[in-house]
């Protein structure tokens, strides 16, 4: 495997270094018992650009909706699946009938104390789940597969050009892709893991062990999963939710999953760029969705739609500048198919903004809990985990 390869492969897990400073601790990577046995799985779609929630599942009943956005509101007439007082956007359609079937809850207002309005900063505070003014090192889901999926070579799985930061670990537990079909065309061949009296060379040769595992994982879970191939939408976030559906019916270990989308900074032309965003999301989760639901899978895995602010709530002309507050979407997972929260409240605003109801950390506890049975609080989320989500 040329070098550049590896490295690529190996730096999830690493934060792009392959040296540690502490390789006693690194061995437990090879001597940890598995401690996670459930065959639950869990996928993450980030909205990079932060999505107008307000414009996604519209508060269509509240007159101040229309005042604050005479140009970009959409108009009751186009409101989709309405139910008290909130409704889809149009371009939802399809999430609005996965919704009817009683397989999508709303969580409405969900945010942060003491809001970042910077794209870098949120989306850091969203992937450690640190407080405002605190900086992690490692991602909330690194430091979750740290702890209970020790000896998994491939426990999480980033559909993505680059490494994400809520994976990021003080072992390797997860790995980068973005064309799958590079690492279909690989061939391995049969070796053994030779050790020296060398713990630094012998730690470097097991992380490239590792990332030879990983691949052979993903090349197996892809050939068992290509028998039962559907037809997903033409769009990129289609693509990559696609070859996650393979590798989850492939059998792949992996727990959890993470890609993302991007173009959701709407500053201006929000009505047509918003449209076209959500399009694309509404037609690639309802092609996952109906795959996993074919397959009988829809129980055992959940979609997690997020992004890391909302918009302002009063226009800024054509479109809307950075805010706070917005809903989460999970799907299927057994989630009990409700709205949970309150409408969001415009008339009582913090500088324009709204002001954030459900804190995002106590969703990450209520999803370690019930898909992993997993105590939040060990990994630093101090948030009681949200009820009636599950």
């Amino acid at each position: 495997m040329e070098r550049r390869k590896f490295i690529q492969l190996t730096a999830t897990g690493t934060g792009g270094l392959l040296l540690l400073p502490n390789f006693l601790s690194a061995q437990s990577l090879w001597t940890a018992d598995t401690n996670l046995l459930t065959d639950e799985v869990v996928v993450f779609i980030q909205l990079n650009g932060g999505n107008d929630g307000l414009n996604t599942f519209i508060p269509f009943d509240d007159p101040l909706y229309y005042d604050n956005r005479p140009t970009i509101g959409i108009g009751k007439q186009q409101i989709i699946n309405a139910i008290n007082g909130m409704g889809f956007h149009p371009a939802l359609k399809d999430l609005a009938t996965i919704s009817q079937e009683g397989n999508l809850s709303v969580i409405q207002n969900v945010g942060y104390p003491e809001p970042n309005r910077s794209h870098f900063r949120s989306i850091e505070i969203w992937q450690t789940a640190s407080d405002s003014h605190q900086y992690l090192d490692n991602g909330w889901l690194g430091r979750f597969l740290d702890i209970q999926c020790k000896d998994e070579t491939v426990a999480a799985l980033n559909v993505d050009s680059i490494d994400n930061l809520a994976l990021k670990s003080t072992l390797m537990h997860s790995v980068t892709v973005k064309d799958f079909n590079k690492i279909k065309n690989y061939g391995l061949e049969e070796r053994e893991l030779t050790l020296s009296d060398n713990p630094q060379l012998d730690f470097v040769r097991k992380l490239q062990f590792a990332s030879l595992e990983g691949m052979e994982e993903i090349q197996k879970a892809l050939k068992n999963g290509k028998a039962v191939e559907e037809t997903y939408s033409n769009n990129e976030l289609a693509k990559n939710l696609q070859w996650i559906g393979k590798l989850i019916k492939g059998n792949l270990s992996s727990k959890v999953y993470y890609t993302a989308l991007n173009g959701f900074d709407t500053h201006k032309n929000q009505t047509n760029v918003h449209q076209k965003q959500l399009t694309i999301l509404n037609d690639a989760v309802y092609s996952f969705y109906k795959d996993m639901k074919k397959h009988n899978l829809l129980p055992r895995v959940t979609v997690v739609v997020f992004s890391e602010f909302g918009r302002r709530v009063k226009e800024n002309g054509t479109g809307t500048d950075h805010g706070t507050a917005g809903p989460m979407l999970v799907i299927g997972g057994k989630n009990k198919g409700k709205i949970i929260g309150n409408n969001p409240n415009l008339a009582t605003l913090d500088k324009g903004d709204l002001v954030h109801e459900i804190d995002f950390r106590s969703v990450y506890a209520a999803l370690l809990q019930n898909k992993f049975n997993f105590d939040a609080s060990a990994i630093g989320i101090k948030n009681a985990p949200l009820g009636g989500l599950f």
